[in-house]
């Protein structure tokens, strides 16, 4: 049996990036090499931080693409959490607005991977 516990994403700059989501999610880097970062998401799973250049086997040159997903309690933590990340310089692709999911918004990391927060119906 595998266990999950790590989300890696490719991105231009390991750096700059590492910088971008230990603001954003207000978490300490708990790994870093030059090229490679790892933070702490809730739950045991860790994000990692690989810069592009220096994926083995060689990554493709497909940019953002992917999406993480945090999950809040309500409507209101949804806002809440928009305003924190706005504040914290994260453009916002989508703002606070119902899906047939729930409540939700999608901000942008730098390299422009989809991070959306949303509380599902009650």
């Amino acid at each position: 049996m595998t266990n999950f516990n790590l989300v890696v994403l490719y991105v231009q700059d390991s750096g700059a990036s590492a910088a971008f989501y230990q603001t954003l999610l207000e978490r300490n880097i708990v790994q870093s090499s030059p090229k490679f970062s790892v933070l702490p998401l809730d739950g045991g799973a860790m994000l990692g931080l690989w810069q592009r250049e220096d994926v083995e086997p060689r990554a493709g040159n497909e940019s953002g693409g992917g999406e993480i997903a945090f999950t809040v309690a309500d409507a209101d933590a949804v806002r809440a959490t928009h305003e924190a990340w706005k504040a914290r310089g994260a453009k916002i692709a989508q703002a606070p607005t119902k899906l047939p999911f729930g409540h939700t918004f999608v901000a942008l990391d730098p390299d422009g991977h989809r991070l959306r927060v949303f509380a599902p119906p009650a």
